[in-house]
């Protein structure tokens, strides 16, 4: 019994990770159905597992839950669109103060060789994986901090910020600027606690400036194609 509900929970999360990273690199757009029956044949499980995975994104607020109609991928609203910035402003400079603190220099080469991927991505003009390495970037600083309900908080807030990027952001943009990435690692490497902390101020301030919320955009699209590319 154990090692069958081991194994159902790792399929579980295993769906859930791939809807994140969907959601983050902005491959999966806001408001897109997400057809239990689809979902079944791209991850090949069962819809038990499915609906389970879809409950577990609802309650981190990714997924909205509709009686006798299914489940949709969340379309912020400008209000809560708001709220995330706000809350990221509360969160994450902190962590950033607190990861100067605690950064090693083995953590810093992990950030520096994650710099580097950003930067080519950049520059070959792969937008997606742009974004989904300028997330993976905060929630990695996150990590330093060794505290796994705030590496969570800050996942959970970053996916979030891509839906908001993705319905309300001007045409074009990524999450994030690795210049100002490179800020931060630097005030890693000095042990600057208050720069760290003011730099990540500053960061998410200018995501936030890339989001118009009187603009939102119409956006749906296949399913399939999302998790069988």
């Amino acid at each position: 019994m154990a090692s069958t509900l081991t194994i159902e929970k790792a399929e579980e999360e295993a769906i859930v990770g791939r809807i994140y990273e969907a959601l983050i690199d902005q491959r999966l757009a806001p408001g897109t159905k997400l057809s239990e029956s689809v979902l079944c044949e791209a991850f090949g499980v069962g819809r038990m597992r499915v609906r389970r995975s879809l409950l577990l994104l609802a309650n981190r607020g990714l997924v909205e839950l509709h009686a006798n109609r299914g489940a949709f991928v969340a379309r912020p609203t400008p209000q809560q669109a708001q709220e995330i910035f706000e809350a990221r402003l509360a969160i994450e400079p902190p962590i950033a103060r607190i990861a100067a603190l605690k950064a090693k220099p083995s953590n810093l080469k992990v950030l520096e060789r994650h710099l580097l991927k950003e930067s080519e991505a950049h520059a070959a003009g792969n937008r997606q994986e742009a974004i989904r390495l300028s997330g993976q970037f905060h929630t990695d600083l996150a990590q330093l901090t060794g505290n796994s309900f705030l590496i969570q908080v800050v996942k959970d807030l970053v996916t979030r910020s891509s839906l908001i990027i993705a319905m309300f952001g001007d045409t074009g943009v990524v999450n994030c600027r690795d210049d100002e990435h490179a800020g931060i690692i630097q005030a890693l490497r000095s042990r600057d606690e208050q720069l760290a902390q003011d730099l990540m101020k500053k960061h998410i301030v200018h995501i936030n400036e890339h989001v118009d919320l009187h603009k939102p955009k119409a956006t749906s699209q296949d399913l399939l194609s999302v998790f069988k590319s």
